[in-house]
């Protein structure tokens, strides 16, 4: 369960920073709230707040799991969790955003 956890960590910190970001500086970006999910941009409020909602879970998660930033098998979990979402959202961002362009 402890891998799991960090495994979700690293998905939810990585997940928060498109959100914070695109919130931060005012831009819509897509979010689950959008119509159509996750396609769809939703405003920069929708986003600050859900990137927010994200880096607090995962504060919550590491809460109960502490991670030393050394390499062992905890830090590398969390980066596997964030690896994977980064490269899925990559890929599925870069689709939504080529449809808009054609």
């Amino acid at each position: 369960m402890h891998y799991v956890a960090l495994f979700f960590l690293g998905m939810l910190l990585c997940n928060s920073v498109p959100h914070l970001v695109s919130g931060l500086l005012g831009q819509p970006f897509p979010s689950p709230f959008a119509k159509p999910r996750g396609v769809g941009d939703s405003s920069p409020l929708v986003n600050f707040l859900w990137g927010f909602v994200n880096l607090l879970a995962a504060l919550a998660l590491l809460g109960q799991h502490p991670l030393a930033l050394t390499l062992n098998a905890d830090l590398l979990t969390a980066l596997a969790g964030a690896f994977v979402i980064g490269v899925y959202l990559a890929l599925h961002f870069g689709k939504v955003r080529s449809a808009r362009n054609v």
